[in-house]
């Protein structure tokens, strides 16, 4: 790194920790008290923020150490900036009243068409409480905002750590004899920290939702090789053991369990054998014990209705009871890497 990109990233994470923390205080403000009380065993801010900085500086670490690329995007964008502030602040309210309902439901009640093998009736609902769920172009344009709120602004660096073993793993391959499947790509984030590191691995993206599909088709337009598939992970359209790496970034938790063991039994069966699988989701009570109190508070704050049976479920186990091998997880701040491969 130059020392200009050491101060870009520095400053860059310094300003995007600063401006999604006030959303957080200010969608607080907005909103009606869920709790009269928070939970004592909550960790104290500044060593929350404390782990943070930690993430940020491992991940300058690996930019200067070449393991991938200088993010393009730390610098504001200002009129971008001011109209993703006005679309979150303007739903806070509309969200609000959800939580203090405990409605998760509006989008089924909503819809004239019945759930479907393609879109089972689990997915229609409001997750998070945001507006329309997953179904709207409105929501597809919010969604990385929200999450960015939530996690003040580290969004991007946690996923980053999945591209660490994936390099890992192209060293010895050429990427364009490889095939890389992403499973619920929403907005297609993920994919494009991918492509503007390898850019010759060929890709495709997963999802349910037509909307997030088309704001990941804008997100990738400045590749090729990159296809976008509406399919569920419980059945996805790829023969046996045709992808050499499979990623999930922030699925499981969102699925019952029963579709969670599908969706990894199918993770595991598109796999070739000597391929890696790579998993980024939310910590689980245990991994790091001074937030198990923030992941006790998380479904309680937010229509999560699958998260408290995922932060208990032994996730190893899960993907071996698959078939595949259990390499190694990592944590970074409130989320986690786990990679695992498959037997040749």
């Amino acid at each position: 790194m130059t020392p200009i990109d050491r101060w870009i990233h520095a400053g860059g994470h310094a300003g995007r920790t600063a401006w999604f923390l006030t959303h957080a205080l200010a969608a607080a403000r907005l909103s009606s008290p869920v709790l009269e009380d928070l939970p004592a065993d909550l960790p104290d801010r500044a060593d929350y923020l404390a782990d943070l900085r930690d993430l940020l500086r491992r991940d300058r670490e690996h930019i200067a150490a070449g393991r991938y690329a200088m993010p393009d995007d730390l610098l504001p964008r200002p009129l971008e900036a001011l109209r993703s502030s006005t679309r979150f602040l303007a739903d806070v309210g509309r969200i609000n009243l959800r939580r203090m309902r405990a409605d998760g439901q509006e989008i089924y009640r909503s819809r004239s068409a019945p759930a479907s093998k393609t879109r089972p009736r689990y997915y229609l609902q409001n997750f998070h409480y945001q507006t329309d769920g997953w179904m709207s172009e409105g929501s597809a344009e919010l969604y990385d905002f929200q999450v960015d709120v939530l996690f003040n602004g580290a969004t991007d660096a946690m996923r980053r750590q999945a591209l660490l073993p994936i390099g890992d793993f192209l060293k010895a391959h050429r990427q364009a004899d490889l095939r890389l499947l992403d499973i619920a790509t929403g907005t297609g984030r993920f994919l494009r920290s991918i492509k503007k590191n390898f850019p010759r691995l060929p890709i495709t993206g997963v999802d349910l939702s037509e909307a997030y599909l088309g704001k990941a088709k804008k997100t990738l337009a400045p590749w090729s090789w990159a296809d976008l598939v509406l399919a569920n992970a419980e059945a996805l359209p790829f023969a046996d053991d045709s992808q050499d790496i499979v990623t999930s970034v922030y699925l499981l938790h969102e699925l019952p369990k029963g579709a969670r063991m599908r969706a990894v039994a199918e993770m595991a069966r598109v796999l070739k054998p000597g391929g890696r699988f790579v998993l980024v989701d939310s910590l689980q009570i245990g991994d790091h014990p001074p937030f198990d109190g923030l992941l006790e508070l998380f479904p309680v704050l937010y229509h999560e209705p699958y998260y408290k049976d995922y932060v208990g479920t032994d996730l190893a186990a899960l993907y071996e009871e698959a078939g595949l091998t259990h390499i190694q997880t990592d944590r970074a701040f409130m989320s986690k890497v786990m990679v695992f491969g498959k037997m040749g």
